[in-house]
């Protein structure tokens, strides 16, 4: 069944050229999200606590919200931790930060793209806290999106586990033509 899958900004790869201002602004604000900048990340926050707020109101309250995790755990740490606070702060979400725990590193998604690699959310990576999610309303953040898999794979696995996804958030979408 198909999930609901929305996206704030339109991000085009350095590597098309010729783009406007608008696509060199939404870079600057999908790298200060990687990058963990405070200023950048307290506004993806509020942007996101709004749409959450707009789109599901009182139920809001009833959703877990919980980030593909980064390739790293430093990453992951530096990037997540403190947007999922201030999402949960802002719209009363539940915050399922740390009942999903990176056990290795990896390689990450972006930088291998020709590999063909993704996330691997198995046992060997990454630890679930089964009980937590099961039987839960979980909806899926990740800062880029452009394939969709990593997403998929981890709504197929959340579902194994017992939850119920209702669909993906992301801060921006991959596009490579510049209109």
């Amino acid at each position: 069944m198909a999930k609901k899958m929305y996206h704030f900004v339109k991000y085009f790869p350095v590597r098309i050229r010729n783009v406007g201002e608008d696509a060199v602004e939404n870079r600057k604000l999908v790298w200060g999200f990687k990058d963990a900048n405070r200023e950048v990340t307290l506004k993806v926050a509020q942007m996101t606590a709004s749409y959450l707020l707009n789109e599901f109101g009182d139920k809001v309250k009833s959703i877990v919200f919980v980030c593909i995790p980064a390739s790293t755990c430093e990453q992951n740490e530096n990037r997540y931790r403190f947007f999922c606070e201030q999402v949960s702060s802002l719209a009363g979400v539940m915050n399922g930060f740390s009942h999903i725990r990176i056990l290795a590193d990896r390689p990450a998604v972006h930088e291998n793209r020709k590999k063909k690699t993704h996330v691997d959310f198995s046992e060997r990576l990454m630890k679930f806290d089964e009980d937590f999610f099961k039987e839960k309303d979980v909806l899926i953040y990740d800062d880029v999106v452009t394939t969709g898999m990593s997403y998929a794979e981890l709504a197929e696995r959340l579902e194994f586990l017992g939850a119920n996804v209702l669909g993906g958030l992301f801060l921006s979408r991959t596009y490579y033509k510049y209109q």
